[in-house]
């Protein structure tokens, strides 16, 4: 149960006067930034090289601290999100950046219209060293740039085209009909995130009856859901043919830089490892002893009364003993950290729920949101956060501001390396046979989760967006059907493909942003590949690694992985993960209790 936040410790809240000392350091901050954001003086004057010097230094001055007061609002919003003065605060930096926005909506038009000739030779002088990677960037989108009446035009349908997503939203929160289900006597509403916790129950009765509700409210609100989906993948295909790419999919790619070569690996490598989740489905049926598993029991617990029940302090020290292998560079980090209060842990009134890291640059270092308690999902999140916090912490220390923020596409391979590290330590050093083959299904549930999983969405997605490209028109029945298939596909013959099933396309709000659940998929893939070699000791691996980690946004992702010996325009590192996964596998049903 939540507490008052004047009851929690001083040393497990975060400090935010780290950022600002006093609110009228974040007011001085903030009169500041109104005061220097005026870019007329560079307007049409991009073409001399010294005014775009000039421009693009201004710029990231003030995206320094814009950041910075930016962040403090957030986290003190965070704290208590009832606090209207923090919503206030949150509302004048919104303002504030769409002002920035507006005053400086001529660069990139401006910087597109240069020769790529020029552009290029700029790229490779000293002064613009910080910005040879933009550079580049700003090469490669100029065959999808169009002329400024035209960019002028796509720009005014800006709200128009989010319609689906805003629409899917608002239908999925704030009018969808969560259902009233009986509980043990008592009637629970269940919500999205109640549908997560009793399809954890361990009363199949209750998974089944929970199951079955809450599916009815988008079967019975499938044709909507179904013209709003379809209306988000005909706006990909208007705004890929309008930008001159060859597809949705090179177009969702190219934003973050990334070879297509690496979805269609990472499709085709998940397809090929398929009897490896077939197998696990009929293990997980054999141990539960079902004669049928179906859908509803896929988050049941394979190991019952195994949690770890840690006090926060020895669950952080835990995972600084289990990140030893990384050096004692990034476990002083990690204890810094703990000591210098860059985490809130407690859950509080109020409080922002989950878990979270954000960083920037010129950011004193990172924060970290927690809401711990006594399990072993809240010690991996200590591990998880902590890795997203080492790797803009890093970042943020050998980049220059240009370049200090790594792409999303890359975002959870250093929480994942962590997570994983900290597994195999407790495999290592655990006595209780029965934690172990705990520890092992929450690895293969971890695996299941987020490659076989997140990829069956992406196969999804891919198929979706091929039909609208083909002129095959998107109805519930087509899409229902191809959702069913692939889900039978997934899971194969020891899962029964409940017909409510079907309908899970519909409720998946990573629809709406295309293109993106394929970077959980690549993320755990590449951090499995560190992770095992860096545990195996190989040599040279976490000098890669913290090279990798310090590397930031300094090229495309896919090359940044390949520092870390990760090169997922091959198919090699998707073998690696799918041998990680079996191998935890062969030992789960070795082990008897």
């Amino acid at each position: 149960m939540a507490i008052a936040r004047d009851q929690v410790p001083e040393r497990l809240k975060w400090r935010t006067e780290d950022i600002c000392e006093t609110m009228d350091v974040w007011e001085g901050i903030y009169k500041e930034i109104e005061n220097e954001i005026d870019f007329s003086e560079y307007e049409g004057k991009l073409s001399d090289s010294d005014k775009l010097f000039e421009c693009l230094e201004k710029l990231n001055a003030i995206g320094v601290k814009l950041n910075k007061i930016a962040i403090y609002a957030f986290l003190k919003h965070d704290e208590d999100t009832r606090n209207a003065d923090y919503v206030a605060l949150t509302s004048r930096v919104d303002t504030l950046e769409m002002k920035l926005a507006q005053n400086t909506a001529f660069i990139d038009p401006e910087m597109t219209s240069l020769p790529s000739e020029y552009l290029e030779e700029l790229s490779k002088s000293d002064m613009f060293k910080d910005y040879d990677y933009t550079l580049r960037r700003v090469i490669q989108r100029k065959p999808h740039v169009l002329t400024k009446e035209m960019e002028e035009l796509l720009s005014l349908g800006g709200k128009v085209f989010d319609c689906p997503s805003n629409t899917f939203t608002m239908l999925n929160n704030a009018d969808f009909p969560f259902p009233d289900v009986m509980i043990k006597g008592k009637k629970e509403k269940i919500t999205h995130g109640q549908y997560g916790v009793f399809l954890r129950s361990p009363d199949r009765n209750i998974r089944k009856r929970v199951f079955k509700a809450y599916y009815k409210g988008y079967m019975d609100h499938i044709n909507t859901i179904t013209a709003t989906y379809s209306g988000k993948v005909e706006a990909d295909v208007f705004f890929s043919k309008a930008r001159k790419y060859s597809s949705c999919l090179e177009k969702a790619l190219s934003s973050e830089d990334v070879d297509e070569k690496v979805y269609t690996n990472l499709l085709e490598s998940v397809n090929e490892g398929l009897p490896l989740l077939h197998r696990y489905m009929a293990v997980k049926k054999k141990t539960l002893g079902y004669r049928e598993l179906h859908m509803y029991d896929m988050y049941t617990a394979l190991v019952e009364d195994a949690e770890l029940e840690l006090e926060y302090d020895d669950a952080y020290e835990l995972v600084i003993k289990a990140m030893a292998p990384l050096g004692e560079e990034y476990t002083s980090v990690l204890k810094k950290a703990h000591d210098s209060r860059w985490i809130d842990v407690e859950e509080t009134e109020g409080k922002r729920s989950g878990a979270y890291n954000i960083g920037s640059a010129g950011m004193p270092h990172p924060y970290v949101l927690l809401n711990y308690h006594k399990t072993t999902d809240s010690i991996f999140t200590i591990a998880h956060e902590m890795g997203h916090a080492l790797h803009s912490y890093n970042s943020e220390k050998h980049q220059p501001v240009e370049k200090a923020s790594y792409r999303i596409f890359v975002a959870e391979v250093a929480s994942t390396v962590n997570e994983i590290l900290l597994l195999k330590y407790l495999l290592d050093t655990c006595e209780d046979i029965k934690i172990r083959k705990y520890l092992l299904s929450y690895y293969m549930d971890m695996i299941k989760g987020t490659l076989f999983r997140q990829t069956q969405f992406a196969e999804f997605e891919y198929i979706a967006h091929d039909m609208a490209e083909k002129g095959i028109p998107l109805t519930k029945d087509s899409l229902n059907k191809a959702y069913f298939e692939l889900n039978e596909k997934y899971y194969g013959p020891s899962v029964v493909s409940d017909p409510e099933i079907a309908y899970e396309w519909a409720r998946i709000p990573h629809f709406y942003r295309n293109f993106y659940v394929y970077k959980y998929s690549t993320g755990i893939t590449a951090a499995a590949c560190i992770a095992e070699k860096i545990y195996n000791g190989e040599e040279g691996m976490v000098e890669k690694y913290l090279k990798f980690l310090s590397s930031g946004g300094s090229d495309n992702p896919v090359e940044l992985l390949k520092i870390a010996d990760v090169d997922l325009t091959k198919k090699d590192a998707f073998k690696t993960c799918m041998d990680s996964f079996k191998n935890a596998l062969d030992e789960f049903e070795k082990i008897e209790l």
